[in-house]
Parts: C-alpha cells; sequence; structure tokens
C-alpha cells in the first residue's frame, strides 16, 4: 500500500525475505477479520451452504493472484498497484485514485476489526458497547503507530501463528464433529433463494461479502523489493498463500454449517464462538475469544500502519498537500498521517457496522483488482530483459470480469457501502485539488513579473 517511488536515487532495501518466510508472510496477510468476524453474515445471505460462496471467493481471488503474479514478477518494485496502474496508464491523477482507494479499502478493513473486537468476542469477557470499543481501539493503535511499532516479518509470523491456532481448533471440531456424527450434514447444500433469480443473487451477495476474507494478499508485492529472487519466490508463494488460506477457509465453514445453524451465526458478531461452544471438544470459550480478538486486532493494527504510510508517501510524491507527511523528529514517525487516517477510521467506525465497513473494503479492492486485471493485458506490450511469470491471457480477462461484476450492484449490497466509498474518494479527490492548487499558486509565485 505504498505509492510510486522514484527508480533512482534511492538507497536499495535489503532483500532479507527468503520463500518460507513470504509463504508465512502472504497467510499472515489475508488470514484476520473476515472469517472471524464476517461468516455469519455470509451464511445470512446464502444459507447453510456456507462454504459454496469462499470456493467461489477463492477462484475469483486465484484469478487476480495470477495477475499480481505475472506484474511483481515483471516490475519487482514495492509499489503495489499504484505502480501497475502508472506504467499501463501513465495518467497520475487515475494512478493517485487507485493508490487512495488502496488506502481507503485499509481504513474500512480497520474500522470493520476495531468494531468486530467490540462484539461478541470481547463479551466474553465483559460487555461494553461496540461503537466505544472500536474508537477507544483505533486510538490506542495509533498510539502505538506514533510510538514506531515493529514492522518485522518475523514478528508477523508470530501474529500469523496465533491467527492460524484459532481457525484450525474450529477445523478439529469440524473433524470431531465428523467422527462422531454430530451436526447437521444436510444443512451444508441448503441454499436461501428467494424469488426469480434469487440463486444468483444469494451466491453474488454472499460472494461479494466472502470476498473480503481473501483481501492481503495484494498487500505482499509491497515486499518485492525486500524479497530474495522475486520473480522466481513470488508465483509459489501467493499461489500457496491462497491455496492454504482458502483451504482454511472452505473447511472453517463447512465445520461452522455443519454444528450451528443458519440463523444463530446470522445473529453473531463472534460466529466462530458459537461453533466452539457447540462443538463438543470443551475447549475454553475465553481463550478462543482472546485469540479471535487478537487475529482480529493484528489485522487492524498492520492495515492502519499501511494507510498512515501511504498517505507520508503520497505527500512525499506531493500529490497531497505536504504537510500530511509531516515526521515527528522525535519518534520519527508520519504523526500527522497517523491523525488524519485515525480520523476518518473513527469517522467509519461511528457510522458503519462490521458488515457494511467489511463490504465496503471489498467493493473498493474488487475496483482495484479489475484495474489491475486490465493492467496485465495493456503492459503485455512491454517488454522487460529478465524472465517473469506470464498468466494465460484468458485468466485475467476472467478476473478482470468477474472483479467488476462482484463490485456492481447486481450483488445487491446496500446503497450505504456505495455512499461511503463515494465520500472517502471525494475526499481523496478534494486533497488532489487542494495540492494542485497550492502548487500552482506557488509556481505563479515563483515566476518572476512581467
Amino acid at each position: 500500500m505504498t505509492p510510486p517511488v522514484p527508480e533512482t536515487g534511492h538507497v536499495p532495501l535489503k532483500r532479507a525475505i527468503g520463500p518460507k518466510l513470504l509463504i508465512l508472510f502472504i497467510v499472515g496477510d489475508i488470514l484476520g477479520t473476515g472469517v472471524y468476524a464476517l461468516t455469519g453474515s455470509v451464511a445470512g445471505q446464502v444459507g447453510g451452504a456456507l462454504w459454496l460462496p469462499f470456493l467461489i471467493g477463492f477462484v475469483i481471488a486465484a484469478l487476480t493472484a495470477m495477475s499480481y503474479v505475472e506484474l511483481v514478477t515483471k516490475y519487482p518494485k514495492a509499489a503495489g498497484a499504484a505502480l501497475y496502474t502508472q506504467r499501463a496508464f501513465n495518467k497520475p491523477f487515475f494512478t493517485f485514485m487507485v493508490a487512495f482507494t488502496v488506502m481507503c479499502s485499509g481504513l474500512t478493513s480497520a474500522s470493520a476489526a476495531a468494531r468486530a473486537i467490540g462484539g461478541d468476542y470481547l463479551e466474553a469477557f465483559v460487555s461494553v458497547p461496540g461503537v466505544v470499543v472500536g474508537i477507544i481501539f483505533i486510538v490506542a493503535v495509533a498510539a502505538l503507530n506514533y510510538r514506531g511499532v515493529s514492522e518485522s516479518v518475523k514478528t508477523n509470523i508470530v501474529f500469523t501463528l496465533i491467527e492460524l491456532t484459532g481457525l484450525l481448533v474450529i477445523i478439529a471440531i469440524g473433524v470431531y464433529a465428523v467422527f462422531t456424527g454430530a451436526g447437521e450434514p444436510s444443512r451444508l447444500a441448503e441454499i436461501d433463494v428467494e424469488g426469480a433469480g434469487g440463486l444468483m443473487y444469494a451466491l453474488l451477495g454472499s460472494t461479494a461479502l466472502a470476498f473480503f476474507a481473501f483481501v492481503g494478499f495484494e498487500d505482499s508485492v509491497n515486499m518485492a523489493e525486500e524479497t530474495q529472487d522475486p520473480s522466481r519466490n513470488f508465483p509459489r508463494a501467493i499461489f500457496l498463500g491462497v491455496a492454504i488460506t482458502s483451504t482454511v477457509y472452505i473447511l472453517v465453514a463447512i465445520t461452522s454449517s455443519l454444528l450451528v445453524p443458519t440463523h444463530v451465526l446470522e445473529g453473531s458478531s463472534g460466529p466462530l464462538l458459537e461453533v466452539v461452544k457447540a462443538g463438543g471438544l470443551n475447549f475454553p470459550p475465553q481463550l478462543f475469544a482472546a485469540i479471535a480478538i487478537f487475529a482480529v486486532a493484528n489485522s487492524a493494527l498492520i492495515n492502519m500502519m499501511m494507510a498512515s504510510r501511504l498517505v507520508y508517501g503520497l505527500a512525499n510524491e506531493r500529490v497531497v498537500p505536504s504537510g500530511l507527511g509531516w515526521v515527528d523528529p522525535r519518534r520519527r514517525t508520519p504523526v500527522v498521517g497517523i491523525l488524519f487516517t485515525t480520523a476518518l477510521a473513527i469517522a467509519l467506525i461511528s457510522t458503519g457496522e462490521i458488515r457494511g465497513l467489511g463490504d465496503t473494503t471489498a467493493f473498493l479492492l474488487l475496483c482495484v483488482f479489475t484495474v489491475v486485471n486490465v493492467a496485465v493485458l495493456v503492459l503485455r506490450k512491454d517488454q522487460v530483459e529478465h524472465k517473469h511469470y506470464r498468466a494465460p491471457t484468458a485468466l485475467p480477462v476472467i478476473g478482470a470480469v468477474l472483479a467488476l461484476v462482484l463490485a456492481s450492484p447486481l450483488t445487491g449490497r446496500p446503497a450505504e457501502v456505495y455512499i461511503r466509498a463515494g465520500v472517502l474518494l471525494l475526499i481523496g479527490l478534494a486533497l488532489w485539488v487542494i495540492n494542485w492548487l497550492a502548487l500552482r499558486y506557488q509556481a505563479r509565485r515563483a515566476t518572476p513579473a512581467g
């Protein structure tokens, strides 16, 4: 989630990430809020066949992952979608809007996580209004961000293992249920269908929401300059990362639907806690709640750090007002960028629910994925000297179409999602215009009269 950087005149980053670390980083980036908090909402849209939206989401994620792999192995730079957009279309304003969209997706994702923390998982310990908890949490994240939180990939591995442990507990419960004959297998084939075209709308709507659980792999391309032999290691790492997390998600979805009625899952902001309670393995619910809180909190922290650094980078590139890039000389952290992103996050937490914020995240990134899939095809004419992965031409086309369909009103997502996304992008447009006017004014003052 960083903007384009100059290709010359900068100190190269240390290539410290090997293939195994890269896989773990990608898995950790994908795991988190989506599956822990929104599994119940997905069930409410599709019914007992909860696993199906996650399977379809995996297919769409895999198609877009192939486009990212081609681009990151072709252009192994730490700038992600913004770099690919600029190279393909050479329109600075469009590049800025793509970068700002990615930043906004980080804010909505972090806000969804903050709201999730104040839900049923926290209620395993104490009952506090969700909005209050979310705002307190996001302010605490800002304080940590200001002090300088470690972004070490090795630290991320510890977080990943804890997040993965919680999901493996759910899978173990599912295995136990199968061997003991517990649960209701017939529920796995039930799809809620209402009216003409109900099946299509049920699958589109639930998949669009479930897709939130798959976002994160696109962040890994920002590690390209710190990865050993990225052209060789990225294809295997991204494909394995998406496959591992998708397998875990589908097994978790099957277990959830097998053991817990759809209406119970839908009514809970901590749906996997309901699975633990119904599982029969006597796993301590409070321990699982603590794991879930940690997993969700880590997702929020990572996203807020990325968002604040992206604002800082955009300010340094002089595409938003330079004041947003001010760094505290003592802490060496982008304090204005932190305050700006925290203010937006507080506004999102105060006005949105978990489901709506998660759906907004998925919508914003589906728009970005559409652009990336098109960029792959546009950049086919740009030849590079080194070998790189090349996706079969039909796959980026299919990926772009599917991403665009899931971003469209055909999914039946609430109007508030489009309004929320539109307001965020209008803020970005306003920053662009203010900066453009300021630069123009400075240029006029610097031009000698007469």
